[in-house]
């Protein structure tokens, strides 16, 4: 199963790729992937850290899995693939876009160009079986995304996280708010959204401006 991931990543996480917990993970992956359908495909697992080189980090959004439609999921956290009608959370994070920095709503759900931009999109889980929400938590991805996020908060600087939700702030309890600009709301989810937890968060303006504050280049949402 071929993997793509960027080679700034694979120094920073050498130790933890040669962990007993990893390389039981991935011949559960191997397994899973041989005898079901499953989400995303092989060489898109990594798509979040091979778009998103490590030193070029400037946001974490944290999501939880992978979408586990058909042609949905594209390594990307709330991102889906060119075409692909738009999931209800990613609906609702279009309309903020919208409504904090006017940027009109757009046609594709692909992310890529945030992510190429310094945007870490990392799922907590980074795979899933098809129609089976939740199918490969608890395999050891949570381990793995938990070093990472330790990683970027020890080795990193004035990163922007982005924790919309309960299960994003939990997963964020590791990171050095003294070192880092922490921003939390509810989940962009409709159940969420609809009960006033999502909308006029007015993360995507907030960011920028902290990014701007701090002399790097804004991202283009």
């Amino acid at each position: 199963m071929p993997v793509n991931i960027h080679d700034s990543w694979k120094s920073v996480l050498k130790e933890e790729f040669e962990k007993d917990y990893f390389k039981e993970l991935i011949s559960f992956i191997k397994y899973e992937y041989q005898q079901h359908t499953c989400y995303p495909p092989g060489n898109e697992i990594f798509s979040a850290f091979d778009y998103c080189p490590f030193e070029k980090i400037k946001v974490v959004i944290i999501g939880q899995d992978p979408y586990h439609g058909p042609n949905q999921a594209n390594g990307l956290c709330f991102s889906v693939k060119e075409e692909i009608p738009h999931p209800p959370s990613l609906i609702n994070i279009f309309k903020e876009l919208e409504s904090d920095i006017g940027k009109p709503y757009p046609k594709s759900g692909d992310l890529s160009y945030w992510a190429t931009q310094g945007v870490l999109l990392l799922n907590a889980t980074l795979t899933v079986r098809a129609h089976e929400a939740g199918s490969h938590q608890k395999q050891g991805w949570e381990v793995f995304t938990d070093a990472v996020i330790q990683k970027i908060s020890e080795q990193c600087n004035d990163i922007v996280f982005l924790l919309w939700g309960g299960f994003a702030k939990k997963k964020g309890r590791k990171i050095d708010a003294k070192k880092h600009h922490i921003l939390t709301s509810g989940h962009p989810s409709p159940l969420s959204a609809n009960r006033g937890y999502w909308f006029d968060n007015k993360h995507f303006s907030q960011t920028n401006a902290y990014l701007k504050s701090i002399g790097k280049a804004e991202i283009e949402w």
